[in-house]
């Protein structure tokens, strides 16, 4: 394992899968073989790239640098590995997905067993939050990313739209009734995301025009799953994306409210990859899956 391309994909592969005998592993080496090479390219470059502790592996700044330059360096062979050799090898490798909390329960959790069973040589890992990270500081492959995008040396390719829905559990509609007019809702227990401002004034369409309803309950959080929750437990009424609410619909948990008036304010929802590593081949077998997958759901 002389060239460094061979020692750059050594030093990410330890880095992914957390220690030396797991990389050693899928490198068909001894552990002690790829510690020594570890330490050989930290002599090479004079400086030290891992602190190893008795739980933990934990990368030094230099060690981030390195990590980020090596995977697009590997990704962009990748790349042009699979331009030449089309269709005569299966994708391959770890795929480090960012996702947010909401899509990844109900969304792309559901849907792995299916791609991982296609792709058996893919191995995934994903990084839920509802924080948007920088893909290279984190090391992740692609980000799933709600909304629409802003300025980006990102490339961005769409996999469906999504648009938000007022609902609220039979259970609590049998108590305080329904809102038969967006006003009505003034007088309800809504359920409020924090941290986006602009989605707790709920858009309706009026012979003026656009108004949006500023409106208020008990009960408020950051995370869609936390607010489905307490809808669906007759808590109030809330306003959340389709693919949040759509098994609770399915299964009359919710149901839908206001709909003729309501702006459901369609949204693009993206696969989102830094520049090269789009064309490798994980990476597009994962985004033609997910296209495929919400295609056929809808």
């Amino acid at each position: 394992m002389n060239s460094a391309s061979a020692e750059m994909n050594a030093f990410v592969r330890v880095i992914e899968r957390g220690s030396f005998a797991a990389a050693a592993s899928d490198l068909g080496i001894t552990p002690s073989a790829l510690s020594k090479l570890m330490t050989r390219i930290e002599d090479r470059l004079g400086v030290r790239l891992l602190t190893r502790t008795t739980r933990r592996l934990v990368l030094t700044p230099e060690g981030e640098l390195f990590v980020a330059r090596s995977r697009e360096i590997l990704a962009s062979i990748e790349a042009a590995e699979a331009e030449i050799t089309a269709g005569s090898r299966a994708p391959r490798g770890h795929l480090r997905i960012s996702v947010g909390t909401a899509y990844a329960k109900q969304i792309l959790g559901p849907a792995l067993p299916l791609f991982l069973a296609r792709y058996p040589d893919i191995t995934v890992e994903l990084l839920v939050s509802d924080r948007q990270i920088d893909l290279v500081a984190e090391q992740a492959d692609l980000a799933i990313r709600s909304g629409w995008l802003g300025d980006s040396t990102l490339v961005a390719r769409k996999i469906t739209d999504a648009r938000r829905l007022i609902c609220a559990s039979p259970l609590y509609l049998e108590k305080y009734g329904s809102p038969r007019v967006p006003a009505d809702l003034l007088q309800h227990n809504c359920l409020t995301l924090t941290g986006f401002a602009q989605f707790n004034r709920w858009p309706f369409h009026t012979n003026e025009g656009i108004n949006r309803l500023a409106i208020s309950g008990t009960f408020a959080s950051d995370n869609a799953d936390l607010l489905l929750d307490a809808a669906v437990a007759g808590l109030g009424i809330a306003r959340l994306a389709d693919f949040v609410v759509a098994r609770a619909f399915q299964e009359g948990a919710l149901v839908p409210l206001l709909e003729d008036t309501h702006l459901s304010e369609p949204f693009p929802i993206h696969v989102v990859t830094v520049p090269g590593r789009h064309r490798t081949p994980r990476v597009k077998a994962f985004t033609e899956f997910m296209i495929a997958q919400l295609d056929g759901a809808q």
